[in-house]
This record gives structure tokens, C-alpha cells and sequence, in this order.
């Protein structure tokens, strides 16, 4: 059986482009000598549509698609095509998540998913109606041959690979007793760093349970706060790999069950992952949202430097503007480093003073402030200064403007709202500092030496005020960056982490400051997720609460 998986890039909502590009990759799938081939999961509406699918409207858009597809491809090649189905029962949620088989001119057929994610990122339970429990094994009949057909969470939740079952019904035993000649999954799976080993090794323990070759399709690219990395691939009867395509990129991948593959070479180390998908989910942003182009605050720090680098990789260098706003604080040392960063990455910088804004607001402000001591005010309007600037300059050029904020800050609030938050994309939002040093490390060894040595050895500041440094305020970042971790992607309270080691008053500190900065970060802009947890559009905390973690 030779199946062509389409790791393609779908536009969420773009119903009509996404069937476009489904022809065109089946087409290159037949020439490569494909019986049929198979999608990821939604990728005629792209995914996740999310509210998309409460318009009626949007609904028949997509299955008046899927039918022109079918019949694009009648003297073609048939397609297993993730798309969405009108419930017309009813009873229950509008729409089903299916795949539909396209053959011979027409929708044939159609598999509901059974097993609708709800957490972190998923709400599929919003929009969908699971599978009927009363429908037949979801078993194509194609060429003499019987198709097991699954959808992304249908083929997660073998209790024998995870120990214990999120769901009562496992779509993969149904299919199994029809005893089928192949598996196929399609997929939308969001990447989280290190995640294409686990599935790898689950996938393959389910085909070896089961004793059928397995295929699995992914997309690939960037939809708002969510990276897919494709990394599309097959197993055989024994639950070996015989097959994966690159990651982050457009694949058509050919894949014979009866004989031997071509598996990817890939790098699966933490900072190439971060690299890989902070660029992608960089470039689809800001193409996908409708912009060229970006503006960049350049602070002399790391976190500047590695957003101007994804940016520059990104978009193109001749895309990026970057802006110098040194104040009296601002060491000379930082805008040398912010000139040779720009210099080395061939993007157009401005150099705008901001001190005498600064004495403007002291003027302005000096009769309501009287009789008040200097505090973070000032420091926090010399940051809204720089905000304004960057805002004009992203409204008058037409470009986003990107924030340079990292995990670490985001947590524990060490951001001015209306400041450095501003902007339209938190490119590094999900990288934690001492992430953001090896992503760096790693840029300078792997794709250029453009991030100046003294950028990464000096000790991080936010230079708001003389001789200032992040850990003046904060505990030294190795100790921080663990404590989040625990806190937030391990979901551990504060007795947990003291009893993992920590010092009870700064575990006490930090995790006040992690429950006080919930205000910052609801009005936050969105960013790339790449850990099982980020604060994104999986992070639900109230805001009026007594929180006592």
C-alpha cells in the first residue's frame, strides 16, 4: 500500500486557498506513485478554526469545497481530507471533526473523531460532537484493502502506553477488532519541545500492539500562539520507524507499508526546537495576519538581540527595523552592541534619545508628584516612552511590532504594561531566560555569529535606573527559571517546591509575584508556545481570586 501524506501549511479560514493547495500536493503525491493520500486533521479549515465553526455559513463554505475538491480530483487521486461535517441529527453539538474520503468526483464517505480534546490549548468539545457510539468502526474499504482511520487524540489513548485512560472508549480497539490492514491518523499535533519523541515512541507501540503498519499525518507552520513542526511519519507492523518528513517545512512523503522508507534527518535538542519553531511561528504570524514587516525595540540585551535575529531569519533583514531609545541609564556598552547587532544583521536602525522626553514628563508631572520620592514610576515611564515610539513607528511604516519579553519576566510581572509590552506578537513569551542565553549560544555556533560575545556575558539589566540589575529585584534566573517551571508546567504549589529544595522565602516571593502579574498578562500580546504550558490560550487563571499555591 503506498499512501502519500500532504504535511501542508493551512491558513485558518481560507477554505478556498487550503483546497487549492490539498490539490496541488495530491497531484505531486500521484506522480510519486501514490494509491491515495491523506491530510492532517481540519486542514481544509485550517486548524484550530476555533469560533469559525459557529457560523452556519462558514460550515457550508467548507463542505461546498470539500465537494469541488472531489471533483478536481476525479481523474486523479483519491484523498482522505480532514474537514469538518454538518450534524444533522439534531441533537448535540452542530458539526463533526472528520475526515472525508474524496473518490471518484465525490464525498464518499465520512469518520467522525471520536475522543474531543479540552485541555490546555484544545476546546473541542466547544464545537464538536464526538462520534456516535452506535456508528461502525471507522473502517475504509479502498483497493481490497481495509483502512483503519483515526484523528489526532483518537490514536492517544491506549491504556497499555499510558497506564491509565483519559477516555472511557478507545477508537483504536473498535478499529482493531475489524481487523484492518493499516492505521492512518491525521493530525494536528501543536508542537512542545521534545514532544516528536513521544510520539514516536507512542505511535509505534500502538502499531506494534496491534500488529498493522501505522501512518501519521501532521501540519506544519504557524496558526496565532500554536507551531506545528510536521515531522509526519510511519511505522510498521512491529512498531518500528520506517518513515518521517522534515520538520517545519512543506513534505509530500511517500510511504510503501510493504517495504522500507526514508526517515529525516533532524536535530532534536531544546535550543534547535526553540530556534526552529520561533522562527515559523515568527514568519506565519506576521505573513498570515497580513504584514511584511517588523519593527524591533534594541535594548543591548539578550532578549532584544534574539528576537531581532528570529525576526531577521524570519522576514528577511530588509523587513526589520530596529530602534535604539537610550536614556542617561542606557550604558554605552549596550548601544555599541545594539549597533553591531544591527550592523552584523543588516536590518535598518534608528537611534531616537529619550532623554528629553523624560525631562518633559519630570516638568509636566512635578506639581502632582510633589512631595513623592523617585520610585519605579519614573522607571516605568521611561519604558511607556519607549512604547509610544515603537507604536508610531509600527503605525506609520505598517509593520508589527514585536515584543522582546521573555518567560521568566512574563511570570513574575517583570514588564511595564503599556512599555515593553506593547506590541503585536511576544516572539520569545514562552522562553525562559536562561532559554533564551541558549538559544542564543546556539544561533551564534549554528546559523551565524551575529549576536555580539558581550550581549550574552553581561549580566541582564533593565537599565532604568544607575548600576541596575535583574537580579537586584529577582533571585539569579537558574534558581527563577526552575521555580516557574515547577510552578507553572508542573503545576507544583508552594509546599511542593519547598519540599523539592527551595528556599521557602523565595519560593514564597516568586510565586507571589507569578499571582500578582495575572492582570499584565491577560492584556498581553499573544506569542509562540513551546512548553506543555505557556500563557497563552491554555492559561485560564481568574483575576479576582485569593490564590493561595
Amino acid at each position: 500500500m503506498k499512501i502519500g501524506i500532504l504535511q501542508l501549511n493551512p491558513l485558518v479560514g481560507d477554505v478556498s486557498g487550503n483546497a487549492r493547495m490539498i490539490v496541488e500536493a495530491a497531484r505531486e503525491a500521484k506522480a510519486m506513485g501514490a494509491s491515495f493520500c491523506i491530510t492532517s486533521e481540519l486542514a481544509l479549515t485550517g486548524y484550530p478554526p476555533r469560533d469559525l465553526l459557529l457560523y452556519d455559513g462558514f460550515v457550508a463554505q467548507v463542505r461546498t469545497e470539500a465537494e469541488k475538491l472531489a471533483k478536481e480530483l476525479a481523474g486523479d487521486i483519491p484523498v482522505l481530507l480532514g474537514s469538518v461535517e454538518k450534524n444533522e441529527t439534531g441533537q448535540g453539538k452542530p458539526v463533526f471533526n472528520c475526515a472525508l474520503w474524496c473518490q471518484g468526483g465525490e464525498v464518499r464517505q465520512a469518520f467522525r473523531k471520536t475522543l474531543l480534546p479540552t485541555y490546555d490549548v484544545f476546546d473541542e468539545a466547544r464545537y464538536f460532537e464526538p462520534c456516535p457510539e452506535n456508528d461502525p468502526a471507522n473502517i475504509l474499504e479502498f483497493d481490497g484493502l481495509r483502512i483503519g482511520v483515526t484523528i489526532c487524540e483518537d490514536a492517544w489513548n491506549d491504556k497499555d502506553f499510558w497506564e491509565t485512560r483519559t477516555y472511557e472508549r478507545d477508537p483504536l480497539e473498535i478499529i482493531a477488532k475489524a481487523q484492518p490492514d493499516c492505521i492512518v491518523n491525521l493530525s494536528a499535533s501543536p508542537l512542545s519541545l521534545g514532544k516528536q519523541q513521544l510520539r514516536e515512541n507512542m505511535l509505534g507501540a500502538v502499531a506494534e500492539k496491534y500488529g498493522v503498519p501505522l501512518v501519521y499525518a501532521n501540519q506544519y507552520g504557524g496558526n496565532d500562539d500554536l507551531v506545528f513542526d510536521g515531522r509526519s511519519c510511519a511505522f510498521s507492523a512491529d512498531g518500528k520507524l520506517t518513515d518521517r518528513a522534515p520538520g517545519f517545512e512543506k513534505a509530500v512523503l511517500l510511504v510503501d507499508t510493504d517495504g522500507p522508507g526514508s526517515i529525516a534527518e533532524d536535530d532534536f535538542s531544546r535550543a534547535a526546537e526553540t530556534w526552529r519553531a520561533l522562527v515559523t511561528g515568527t514568519r506565519d504570524y506576521v505573513h498570515k495576519s497580513g504584514f511584511s514587516k517588523a519593527v524591533i525595540g534594541l535594548s543591548g540585551g539578550i532578549d532584544s538581540a534574539v528576537t531581532a535575529v528570529v525576526a531577521a531569519e524570519a522576514l528577511g533583514a530588509e523587513n526589520v527595523t530596529c530602534v535604539l531609545m537610550p536614556s542617561p541609564y542606557s550604558s554605552q556598552g549596550s548601544i555599541d552592541d545594539s549597533i553591531e547587532l544591527a550592523e552584523n544583521l543588516g536590518v535598518k536602525i534608528f537611534t531616537l534619545p529619550i532623554e528629553p522626553i523624560m525631562a518633559q514628563f519630570t516638568e509636566t508631572l512635578a506639581e502632582p508628584f510633589a512631595g513623592y520620592d523617585v520610585d519605579t514610576t519614573e522607571e516605568n515611564i521611561q519604558s511607556r516612552i519607549r512604547g509610544n515610539l515603537l507604536m508610531a513607528m509600527s503605525n506609520k511604516f505598517g509593520a508589527l511590532l514585536l515584543t522582546t519579553g521573555n518567560k521568566s519576566e512574563l511570570a513574575v510581572g517583570y514588564c511595564t504594561i503599556y512599555g515593553d509590552m506593547s506590541g503585536g506578537y511576544a516572539v520569545i513569551s514562552d522562553v525562559d531566560k536562561t532559554g533564551v542565553f541558549a538559544v542564543a549560544r546556539w544561533y551564534n555556533e549554528h546559523v551565524a555569529p551575529n549576536i555580539p560575545e558581550a550581549i550574552i556575558t553581561k549580566p541582564p539589566s533593565a537599565e532604568l535606573r544607575p548600576d541596575q540589575k535583574d537580579e537586584d529585584s529577582l533571585p539569579p534566573y537558574d534558581i527563577l527559571d526552575a521555580i516557574l517551571a515547577l510552578h507553572i508546567e508542573r503545576h507544583q504549589t508552594l509546599e511542593q517546591i519547598v519540599a523539592a529544595g527551595y528556599e521557602r522565602p523565595v519560593v514564597e516571593k516568586v510565586l507571589g509575584l507569578v499571582r500578582f502579574a495575572e492582570f499584565k498578562r491577560r492584556q498581553a500580546a499573544p506569542g509562540i508556545k513551546l512548553t506543555p504550558r505557556s500563557f497563552g490560550t491554555g492559561w485560564r487563571m481568574p483575576l479576582a481570586c485569593k490564590r493561595e499555591l
